[in-house]
């Protein structure tokens, strides 16, 4: 199979779809690697480590050209210009993009979206949600002590003691568990808060205290418990004392790092600008789902708060707030390490070793993550 890997174009993208590491093994399994000059540089990977991992160094049409595309984002206009009609494209696509996945099929591609791959055990190799989501949640801590204009440990030294940063993360998924993880090795105080309290034994066995609201109701109660391990939605009633606890727990924050995304859908708003005034001058939100959520003006541009901007950091009511909307591509390298091998993970489902391209639509994740397919849009 003739495999091309181009450089990404979107801005800010500096992920590559293939590694040196990656291209390797694809090598040893009988296939043609075609990678764009200047694909892997800004991810630690140049074009001399490429070639000796037996991979062919190519211009940007010469990989969108080949039977089999490997992307991160999917291609834009002049990209899909290049691609041929009937080839294969693989990369995260945005499932709930129509008009996006309405172009691929334009295109006349066979496109699969990883991002749809389901939530179960055999799918958890190729989880590229999780794998740049764990990324970004080390990148938003990292960050916020970067803008934080004290020390994140307690320090005690001759000139008097320093207090530890009181730091609270909302959203506990695979980010906000990595964002825990990370504050706490800098020794920060951690607090932590998700409207799953089924995810309170997981944060307390990371270091931080669970922001707790108790049950008032049989019908909270068995709510909380879930069912068949998944946690069911919380009634409203908990809720609005949730947030009246968070709301509490924020104005004492030095740092606030929210995570909230719901795919296809825009990210809940967790910190009001209420919130925002009440927090100390100095404090500092990173807001993961920047450019996913309402903002102030009833556009598309803020998160989980209205007041975060998208790709800018601003400071209001002496708040500082990061909005950086593509937080792997900040750790380009080790990024496209975990995200190629998901890759490689998937093409092992529609790359047999005894041929080519194999779609088998029996196979789950598959079928769940192909998008479009001759001519048409095939995602349900």
């Amino acid at each position: 199979m003739l495999i091309g890997v181009p450089a990404e174009t979107a801005p800010g993208e500096t992920r590559v779809s293939v590694t040196p590491e990656t291209a390797k093994k694809l090598k040893a399994q009988g296939h043609t690697i075609r990678v764009a000059s200047g694909a892997g540089v800004a991810a630690a990977a140049p074009d001399a480590a490429y070639e000796a991992a037996g991979a062919e160094i190519t211009d940007q049409s010469g990989a969108l050209g080949c039977e089999l595309v490997l992307k991160v984002r999917s291609p834009r206009d002049g990209e899909l210009a290049a691609m041929r009609p009937g080839s294969t494209l693989i990369g995260m696509l945005n499932p709930f993009d129509a008009e996006g996945l309405q172009r691929l099929a334009n295109a006349g591609l066979t496109s699969f979206a990883l991002e749809a791959a389901p939530r179960t055990t055999r799918a958890q190799s190729m989880d590229v949600l999780s794998s740049q989501a764990n990324i970004a949640g080390y990148k938003a801590i990292m960050m916020a002590a970067d803008k934080y204009q004290r020390f994140f440990p307690m320090l005690m030294t001759a000139a008097g003691t320093v207090k530890a940063a009181r730091v609270v993360i909302l959203g506990v998924g695979v980010a906000g568990l990595q964002a825990i993880a990370t504050a706490k090795r800098l020794g920060a105080v951690i607090e932590a808060s998700d409207v799953r309290p089924s995810v309170k034994e997981q944060v307390e066995s990371l270091g931080a205290k669970f922001i707790d609201v108790p049950y008032e109701t049989a019908e909270e109660k068995e709510a909380a418990e879930g069912v068949g391990g998944y946690a069911r939605p919380m009634p409203q009633s908990w809720l609005d004392r949730q947030k009246v606890e968070v709301a509490k727990r924020v104005a004492l924050a030095d740092v606030v790092v929210s995570t909230a995304l719901i795919p296809g859908r825009a990210a809940p708003t967790l910190i009001t600008e209420d919130m925002v005034k009440a927090m100390k001058p100095g404090s500092v939100i990173v807001d993961i789902a920047a450019g996913k959520g309402p903002d102030a003006n009833g556009g598309m541009t803020g998160g989980n708060c209205p007041l975060t901007e998208a790709d800018k950091t601003v400071i209001k009511h002496g708040v500082t707030l990061v909005g950086e909307t593509n937080l792997p591509a900040l750790v380009a390298a080790d990024a496209s390490s975990l995200y190629a091998r998901n890759v490689l993970d998937f093409l092992k489902l529609v790359l047999p070793k005894d041929g080519g391209l194999k779609i088998d639509l029996e196979d789950d994740i598959v079928a769940a993550c192909r998008m479009t397919q001759d001519g048409q849009v095939t995602k349900k």
